[in-house]
């Protein structure tokens, strides 16, 4: 039998299957994007798709109503398929990687922080400075009277032009060596690493063609961005991002660990990254700038724990069992080739170093970064994306740790959340007298709301909070126009009925989502506390607040401080520093010496693994609160009826 996706605004993929398979197992050996942030048990509500014809074994779901089930809309994670069968997949189901709001690259503002982190790591006399070479050599022709072989011919004109004593060269540009001397008339230009008295010749081209180019990765749980570099100048050539395609496997790293230790998982999660997501972005970026990818000399990659693992296709499974150690922190002689990565294949692939299970190269690369390193200051460093990840300390000690958030952050375990892209209500005001909502919303002037993602939630908690609509532990207790109790007198603030949301349902928030994002929330502060106290501080004695991350791009500082994920310090303390973890990868492409910095930050800050630690889950359930059960940790939060 047969299975028909009907992708909204994309062609039909048809896939042959047997009765019984799961629909949204189906929809990924189809290569089918359907958001599925539980990575299908059920329980987040997001993988719907329509019914059109056809028959599906299912069973009743709380996501979707009677209504709903009527009109043909079911949960492709809970469906078996009992005939052919053609199911419609809306957009917003695909929109997760196609349309992911990102940080601008190329805004104003993320420029000048890129800028300023470049200045900072030459202000602490770290050279963007490497070793790789361009030479344009010229030779002699071969004739009857000089039979020199052309490896031997190239190797002299290496050695005259860049004075070094040994060349090598290697298979990839042994193999298209003859061709390309006589298509340029014995003129190339010559690119490759210098090694001590030896080069590394890595590839030979065309002599207009000079440019080395370097690419910085941040793999991220959600998001991928890149940037190309010229490694001789530091000029960016060229920008992207998309999602990871990764996601439908699951939103957090827990659901992917489990989904590549199954059959051919490990092959289908780093396909989903090297060919789905990586290969798509290099070679446009290849494009924009119009460079060859052959041209891509050196590769940085910086990500989680668990990403360095798929994207390497090492087993990630001891990386979530006890005693939780991973395969490798840090890993030498990686080529593109190796990974069948659009780049030279001789470039070598640095990763960032990682520092334990959950704390990964992002956050070493984001500390390079960031400074902490080179200043007497006590700083706070939160990375807040899928994970929230956290640095303390200063030039004498730094101290790291992660918690588990959840994927509340990216709109998961929220009815109507969502990730960052069009419809996502990203930032919300609150009338106290009137409890009319202003709604800020991804997209287009115009755009109807979809559902609400990270940032758009942490306002409106703290503006219902605010305006006494709840109270600490998320309860609605402040009746109106807006608030709604089902059967049950569970209580829902509503942002936009189905006359006027994009889906024609209504976005809402409920008790259930406000406490799910209150543990969220809760597991950030409490990992900030704990850490503080291991080392015998508190929060006054925070100088500096450095946030990095997806959703620190748009969140509202105070806001975050109002519902006690954040320390109550002053708001000017805190400072964003954009996606740190790029900024960093960049850093180590273009500079040796940053990335031996960023070698030596991983190799002496200090783990501290929350799961084990006596004191974190006391912290936790106090911080369970909004903003907190100890009112002195947050002096300037208070309800303004």
């Amino acid at each position: 039998m047969k299975v028909t996706f009907q992708i909204e605004g994309g062609s039909p993929v048809q896939i042959e299957c047997n009765a019984g398979d799961n629909l949204l197992e189906l929809a990924r050996r189809a290569n089918v994007a359907i958001d599925a942030p539980c990575s299908g048990n059920g329980s987040c509500g997001k993988c719907r798709v329509k019914l059109v014809e056809g028959s599906l074994d299912t069973f009743p779901s709380r996501h979707i109503t009677d209504e709903e089930y009527e009109a043909g809309w079911r949960l492709s994670c809970n469906c078996k398929v009992l005939s052919d069968c053609t199911v419609f997949v809306p957009d917003i189901a695909s929109a997760y990687q196609s349309r992911m709001k990102t940080a601008d690259l190329s805004s104003p503002k993320e420029v000048a922080i890129f800028e300023e982190a470049q200045k900072q790591l030459l202000s602490s006399g770290i050279r963007f400075e490497n070793n790789f070479r361009c030479a344009v050599v010229t030779m002699e022709a071969p004739s009857l009277d000089d039979t020199m072989p052309d490896n031997e011919r190239l190797t002299w004109a290496i050695q005259a032009e860049l004075g070094v004593q040994q060349v090598q060269i290697p298979y990839p540009v042994m193999v298209k060596l003859a061709h390309t001397l006589r298509r340029y008339n014995w003129q190339v230009a010559v690119k490759g690493e210098l090694r001590g008295d030896s080069f590394l010749c890595m590839e030979i081209c065309d002599p207009a063609d000079t440019t080395l180019v370097g690419c910085a990765i941040d793999i991220g749980t959600t998001t991928v961005t890149m940037v190309l570099t010229d490694l001789q100048t530091g000029k960016l050539l060229a920008k992207g991002s998309s999602g990871n395609g990764q996601i439908r496997y699951g939103a957090d790293v827990i659901n992917r660990i489990i989904e590549q230790g199954k059959e051919g998982g490990k092959k289908k999660l780093q396909d989903a990254i090297i060919k789905e997501t990586l290969t798509p972005i290099i070679a446009r970026l290849c494009r924009d700038a119009n460079i060859s990818a052959r041209s891509v000399l050196r590769l940085c990659v910086a990500a989680n724990t668990t990403m360095n693992h798929l994207f390497v296709g090492v087993d990630a499974e001891s990386v979530r069992m006890e005693p939780y150690i991973p395969s490798f922190f840090g890993w030498e002689g990686l080529l593109a080739g190796d990974l069948k990565l659009p780049a030279n294949p001789l470039a070598p692939v640095l990763i960032a170093p990682n520092i334990g299970s959950y704390v990964g190269g992002d956050i070493t690369a984001g500390t390079l970064a960031a400074g902490l390193w080179d200043r007497d200051e006590m700083s706070l460093f939160i990375d807040l994306g899928t994970n929230g990840e956290i640095v303390f300390g200063n030039r004498d000690f730094m101290m790291s740790c992660a918690c588990s958030a959840g994927p509340a952050f990216e709109g998961g375990d929220i009815s109507c959340g969502m990730r960052a892209t069009d419809g996502a209500i990203e930032a919300c005001t609150l009338d106290v007298a009137t409890m009319e909502p202003t709604l800020t919303i991804v997209g287009e002037p115009g755009q109807k709301p979809v559902g609400i993602c990270g940032s758009g939630i942490i306002d409106i908690i703290s503006e219902l909070f605010r305006c006494g609509i709840i109270n600490a532990r998320g309860q609605f207790v402040r009746e109106g126009d807006r608030v709604k109790r089902d059967q049950h007198g569970m209580g829902r603030y509503v942002l936009s009925d189905a006359a006027h949301s994009e889906t024609g349902r209504e976005i809402s928030i409920n008790e259930v989502d406000i406490d799910n994002f209150i543990r969220a929330k809760g597991a950030i502060f409490s990992a900030i506390d704990t850490l503080l106290s291991a080392v015998d501080m508190t929060v006054d004695m925070i100088d500096t607040v450095y946030v990095a991350g997806g959703i620190g791009s748009g969140i509202n500082m105070k806001n975050s401080v109002n519902i006690g994920m954040l320390p109550d310090v002053p708001l000017d303390k805190y400072h964003y520093i954009g996606n740190s973890s790029l900024t960093g990868a960049y850093a180590m492409v273009i500079s040796d010496e940053a990335n031996a910095k960023c070698t030596e930050l991983g190799a002496n800050m200090t783990y501290l693994e929350l799961s084990t630690h006596p004191g974190y889950m006391d912290n936790f359930v106090a911080a369970c609160f909004l903003p907190h059960t100890d009112s002195r940790l947050f002096p300037s939060s208070h309800q303004d009826i």
